[in-house]
């Protein structure tokens, strides 16, 4: 009888205990719940786009210097890249062509910014362009300025490039190459690849 006493006895009393725990087990489990949802809610995502070019061009070069322990941060200039960012949208989208024709060996075209900022853009390009094509390509750019804009002429001595030049135009021509990467690499650790004036 003893015996049955004490199995009726000790339920009575261990029930009670757990169920006065759990909540607090409960709580502390759902707190771990949540605190790993929002960290996967701000991890995990379908995008890889962090916003427009401009903006993904300067994370990249933001990514590479954190992850360099060599990077030498006094030197570090990363407004300079943004200012050549707006150059290269200025003379992308804020410029008219107001010509573009075949000549002997290649191309004439003639340009013009659609404001003053984009007039600006379009005079450091043609100041630093001719030189870095010549280089990637032998191709020759000679660009003078007019009362419209801009007008170059860009013409190879090899037959064969000239289908290909006039067919890149204005665009294709200041687009061609790998220069660019190299360039804002160099602007964003400091070093001025060209004098680029702000």
């Amino acid at each position: 009888m003893r015996n049955h006493l004490l199995f009726i006895i000790l339920p009575s009393l261990i029930v009670p205990t757990l169920v006065f725990s759990l909540p607090g087990v409960a709580d502390e489990h759902m707190h771990h719940e949540q605190a790993a949802a929002a960290k996967s809610s701000s991890s995990a995502t379908p995008l890889t786009e962090p916003g427009n070019d401009a903006f993904a061009a300067i994370q990249e070069a933001v990514d590479k210097l954190m992850a360099d322990p060599k990077t030498d941060w006094g030197r570090v200039d990363l407004e300079a890249l943004r200012q050549h960012l707006v150059d290269m949208n200025n003379f992308t989208l804020l410029v008219n062509v107001l010509s573009q024709r075949p000549i002997d060996g290649g191309v004439e075209f003639t340009v013009q910014g659609q404001t003053p900022q984009a007039a600006a853009s379009l005079e450091r390009l043609f100041a630093a362009h001719p030189a870095i094509l010549k280089q990637e390509s032998g191709w020759d750019m000679q660009a003078k300025k007019t009362a419209e804009g801009y007008t170059a002429r860009v013409t190879s001595k090899d037959p064969a490039d000239v289908a290909k030049i006039r067919g890149l135009g204005y665009i294709g021509i200041v687009a061609l190459g790998k220069h660019h990467q190299v360039h804002h690499w160099q602007m964003a650790t400091g070093v001025n690849p060209h004098q680029h004036q702000h």
